[in-house]
């Protein structure tokens, strides 16, 4: 489904989203990826979802990338006797291992590897970071707080730990049923919450074996401190803003934000901008300027993809919501100021052949009369490489690989088009020349770019660059092989 913009769309899927219908409205709307939320819903219930989104991909003919989320480990207080308890700045508070019912004083935290890992003067953020308590003392089976910031605490709420790298499991026991379960359905990308160092992506990568891509989440301040170690083992990245803004001072998220953006771009990485994006829109079939701001501020940057999280799963206007942020990339894209940031922005380290290759077919499609880069790609290297160049053209990725088309649609600018398998070049050039003319980026008049490696279908080879004409009594008259 051709695009008319190059930033991706990724929607979460919910009880709001849930129906055939939804699903296929959302994507004629925008959405180019799915995100499944594993830290809601039963195996049944995602299994449903999965299989509605591949009808949809079949009855469309649209490559559709699936996205299923881990939970990670999510740490969470246990349960007060009275449901709830107000907690008063200055007053003294305790977490322990008591599984008794807690009270104004004292709540079990049932997670013995926090006490194993604090020292007096480390914070504990609970209920997304409204309370704040600081540790004055502590041991193996507890912690004295003094309260810090004061109000109502309640059953189960989530804790965030800041100041330590934590003796976490990178999965929990559910995470590796469901990272199992997903990959066993297929899912294109598997997104890892709470990482917090590369060891904990090479172990998702190691029981993922390569049925799915890998995205890290970068969501604590331990993974912003060891983020290019991170960013070396991943496939893509997702800076999700609720958490890291949790436990960083919220000044410090924007420049991060850019920060990491870059990285992932230079790396030819996927990256999405996550979290509130359109938030006020759960509940309003308009969003606040200030939210335009924030996903134009994502697209600016250079951002592969922005993502809606409840808008879109629990929300009461998920397609508009959808259609805001399309429209909003569609306009952002179109301003020539967009463009100067971009190319402004274009410094990547070119040291292999492919690298030169995608770059001149950039400064070619940007100098001449050039209607789109069509690369072929078996593993996706060679479109993420191109997509990093951010053109001015669209970028035809073409594979004969159904899950090298359904992960590259998280990628920037890439319109993935499922190719018969190729073993010589001008016949890749012909069916370049067909699917840019069926897909409505050229004309039999135009010229298009052909990026290729030789041999065909080798990962890793790309070596060749073509200018080519859209029809096929020119090609075959150029290159009479």
């Amino acid at each position: 489904m051709k695009r008319h913009r190059n930033v991706k769309i990724v929607a979460t899927l919910g009880p709001a989203s849930d129906t055939y219908d939804m699903i296929r409205a959302l994507h004629e709307a925008g959405a180019d990826v799915f995100r499944l939320n594993m830290s809601h819903g039963s195996h049944d219930e995602i299994r449903e979802r999965y299989a509605m989104i591949r009808q949809v991909e079949q009855d469309l003919g649209s490559p559709i990338g699936v996205l299923a989320d881990l939970q990670g480990p999510k740490l969470r207080v246990g349960v007060f006797a009275n449901g709830s308890e107000e907690l008063a700045e200055g007053a003294a508070f305790r977490l322990d291992l008591d599984t008794a019912d807690g009270d104004g004083q004292r709540v079990c935290l049932p997670h013995p590897e926090i006490f194993a890992a604090l020292e007096p003067g480390a914070s504990l953020l609970v209920n997304d970071g409204k309370i704040r308590l600081k540790v004055t003392d502590c041991g193996a089976d507890y912690a004295n707080c003094t309260v810090v910031t004061g109000g109502t605490i309640s059953n189960r709420k989530g804790v965030n730990v800041p100041d330590v790298v934590l003796p976490l499991a990178a999965l929990s026991d559910k995470d590796r049923a469901d990272l199992e379960f997903v990959c066993d359905l297929g899912v294109d990308w598997l997104a890892l919450s709470f990482v917090q160092r590369p060891e904990d992506v090479q172990e998702a990568r190691a029981l993922a074996k390569g049925r799915a891509a890998i995205l890290s989440k970068i969501e604590k301040p331990s993974a912003v401190k060891c983020f290019d170690d991170i960013l070396a083992v991943s496939d893509g990245v997702m800076v999700a803003r609720g958490d890291l803004g949790v436990e960083l001072p919220v000044s410090h998220v924007p420049p991060i934000q850019k920060r990491l953006v870059r990285k992932c771009r230079a790396a030819a990485k996927p990256v999405i901008v996550a979290t509130q994006m359109l938030e006020s829109m759960i509940e309003s079939p308009m969003p606040t300027r200030a939210e335009v701001s924030d996903v134009a501020t994502a697209i600016y940057e250079g951002a592969d993809a922005v993502m809606l999280s409840a808008e879109s799963a629990a929300g009461q206007y998920p397609i508009e919501a959808v259609t805001t942020m399309s429209n909003v990339a569609t306009e952002v894209e179109s301003d020539p100021t967009y463009t100067e940031i971009i190319e402004a922005s274009r410094h990547a380290k070119r040291s292999t052949v492919a690298d030169g290759i995608v770059a001149a077919a950039r400064e070619i499609a940007e100098t001449t009369d050039i209607k789109a880069i069509c690369c072929y790609t078996e593993s996706g290297t060679t479109a993420l490489l191109t997509a990093r160049e951010r053109p001015r053209v669209p970028i035809i990725a073409m594979t004969s690989l159904r899950r090298t088309a359904r992960r590259l649609a998280l990628s920037w600018g890439t319109n993935c088009v499922m190719s018969e398998e190729v073993t010589r070049f001008k016949q890749a050039v012909v069916s370049a020349a067909r699917a840019a003319r069926s897909e409505g980026f050229a004309t039999a008049e135009d010229q298009i770019l052909v990026v290729a490696g030789v041999p065909f279908n080798v990962p890793g080879t790309t070596n060749i660059l073509r200018v080519a004409p859209c029809e096929e009594r020119l090609i075959y008259a150029s290159d009479p092989e």
